[in-house]
């Protein structure tokens, strides 16, 4: 069982519409020029928003929650913040990111009132749908650290013939493949869905190469 003071930053353990949502949000940010933010928290335990809501009251430290009842606690809720050399949590950059997820439908905790106010916050309801208009163009990267920017690796439609569903008939090359996604996926350098979707047999050799990319990039650096 995880810890009350561990942080989730698994972007695969939201809900499969807000894993859309968040990474629509992300995608929209990184084509208007933002793409110096991260997330900092995705699912949270209500054990941990029990935790969290003490501090302040019945545990000493800040207020950092205003409620009992959070929807990081039914996985369609996510936080972010501001890498450097900006601040944590700068209000502009914040601002901005809210105003792009108005138009997506996703709610911003900076536009709630007072008492209520949480600017790295974003939510959606359970009846979220895609805005018209608007479609995840290609494989939206979503940073869970400063170090890493938010990427949006689009396909070569000239590449897209050869872009087919990974076939293995060598069980010792699948079985090595899948270890090293796995691998990956434990030392936290990309989510559980990469994984998912290499044992639901939808994984790409598309995908493999752009994923081959992004865990090298990570590999060196810590969360």
């Amino acid at each position: 069982m995880t810890s009350v003071t561990t942080t989730c930053r698994d972007l695969s353990e939201l809900t499969a519409v807000a894993q859309t949502a968040c990474r629509l949000l992300f995608q929209e940010c990184y084509k208007a020029g933002i793409d110096f933010v991260f997330i900092t928290e995705t699912y949270r335990s209500q054990a941990r928003q029990n935790y969290l809501y003490e501090q302040g009251r019945s545990r000493p430290g800040q207020k950092v929650t205003w409620t009992l009842k959070s929807n990081h606690t039914s996985r369609r809720a996510w936080d972010i913040a501001v890498a450097p050399p900006r601040n944590l949590y700068d209000i502009s950059t914040l601002s901005k990111v809210g105003a792009i997820a108005k138009k997506l439908g996703i709610a911003w905790g900076g536009y709630w009132e007072a008492g209520k106010y949480d600017a790295p916050h974003f939510e959606i309801p359970s009846n979220w749908t895609m805005p018209k208009g608007y479609k995840l163009e290609g494989q939206v990267i979503v940073p869970s650290n400063s170090k890493l920017k938010v990427q949006l690796i689009v396909k070569d439609k000239s590449q897209e013939k050869d872009d087919e569903t990974m076939r293995f008939t060598n069980p010792t090359t699948e079985n090595a493949v899948r270890d090293y996604i796995k691998q990956a996926v434990d030392k936290g350098k990309i989510d559980k869905s990469w994984l998912d979707k290499f044992d639901s047999g939808t994984l790409t050799t598309g995908d493999f190469e752009g994923l081959k990319i992004i865990i090298s990039q990570r590999i060196n650096e810590k969360c």
